[in-house]
Parts: structure tokens; sequence; C-alpha cells
């Protein structure tokens, strides 16, 4: 899995495919898993970790090693019951944050109580933001401008301290636009390329959503 942090998702209809997608085109390494075979092969060539198995059982989550990946999205409103045995045994196995996606406020509240760190409804947050918004840690702050460009702003590099824009070339290295520094809570929009950057400073800069992980 990912050396940054690991993600599964579990049910692959269109909700948790739009996140397991979204995920993976960003870098992501995502363990997809539905119990539907056919399920699986109509996405294995876009997600290349795809299994097929029932995620009920805990010597099956096992097998997946799934004690050892941070965060696990379960995406399987319409059964309830699997959701909850999942949730249950995804944190007892030590999986960090459970994400839960539910089909009714009742559904929510029986979630949260079996053990579930955060649940979703997806009228109110779609596959393809939740997937953005796990995506977001690292950053200060984040913002779609549109469908492939994303406003951040993040914290200095402890490499690029001492060094000026100039000399890091994050347009090249990064394929970023500097638009802003923040220092010590003013927003400085002169960008001075020749000014030397501190570790307690921030950038503000534009980017393509699909390259945001290179920066973590």
């Amino acid at each position: 899995m990912g050396k940054n942090h690991s993600f599964a998702v579990f049910g692959l209809g269109r909700y948790g495919r739009a996140v397991a997608k979204e995920l993976a085109a960003n870098g992501e390494e995502v363990l997809a898993v539905d119990i539907s075979e056919d399920m699986v092969n109509s996405v294995a060539s876009e997600l290349p970790f795809c299994k097929c198995a029932d995620i009920t059982d805990a010597e099956v989550l096992r097998s997946l090693d799934v004690g050892n990946i941070d965060t696990v999205i379960i995406a399987m409103a319409s059964n309830l019951e699997a959701s909850v045995m999942a949730t249950i045994l995804c944190k007892e196995a030590g999986v960090k944050t459970v994400i839960t996606k539910c089909a009714s406020e009742m559904g929510c509240k029986i979630m949260s109580k079996v053990g579930a760190d955060r649940v979703v409804f997806p009228e109110n947050e779609s596959g393809i933001r939740l997937a953005r918004n796990l995506l977001k840690q690292g950053f200060v702050d984040i913002a779609d401008l549109s469908e492939n460009v994303s406003m951040i702003q993040m914290q200095i590099k402890p490499e690029w301290a001492g060094k000026t824009l100039r000399e890091l070339d994050l347009r090249k290295h990064y394929m970023v636009n500097v638009v802003a520094m923040v220092d010590t809570g003013v927003v400085d929009y002169d960008c001075d390329p020749d000014r030397i950057l501190r570790p307690d400073m921030q950038l503000i800069m534009l980017a393509e959503s699909s390259k945001l992980r290179a920066l973590i």
C-alpha cells in the first residue's frame, strides 16, 4: 500500500467506485473489495488492487491485512448488516479510521454506535468529494476551483526553508504556481522570488488536482 497513507474501499457500487478511482487517480494505492466477482472484474483495469471477498468474515479481513490499513471506506449503505459487521471487524483489527456510507439517519446512528469514526450520506457528499477530502491531509487549506484545478495553502516543507522561490522552481518540480506567501498571518501577494523562506511561513498555490499528493 502507499507509503504515506493507505486506503481500502469495501463495496464497489457507484459511490465506492468513485471514491476508489479518485484516490487512485491521485497516486494512492487503494485496496478495492466487493463480494461480487462481476463488480470486481468491471473495475479491475482501473483499480489494480481489486479483490473479490466477503468483508464480513474476520478470517478474510485478516488475509487482506486490513489491520495495517489507515483508512477503510465502507460503501455498502444498502446492506446495513454487512456494514455493521465490517465496521466492527475493521475496528477490532486496528484500522485507524473507518468511514461508513449510510442510507438513513437511523443507519448513521447505528454505525456510530458500533465504532464508525465518520458516517456520510451520499446525497450530501459524493464519492469524489469524499476522496478529495481524504487527500487534503497535509494541507492547511484547500479549495477546488474547478474539476481539475485546486488552490492550496500549505506550510513550508522543511527542505524548502532557507531557500528562495527562484531556487526551488516549484513550477518546474511540482507543476504549481505560487500566488501568495503567508508570513505571521499576513498574506503577501508580492511573492518576491528572492525572498528567503522560513519554516513558519506558508504558501498559497494553484495546482492541478491530480498533482497534489506530490507536494506532501
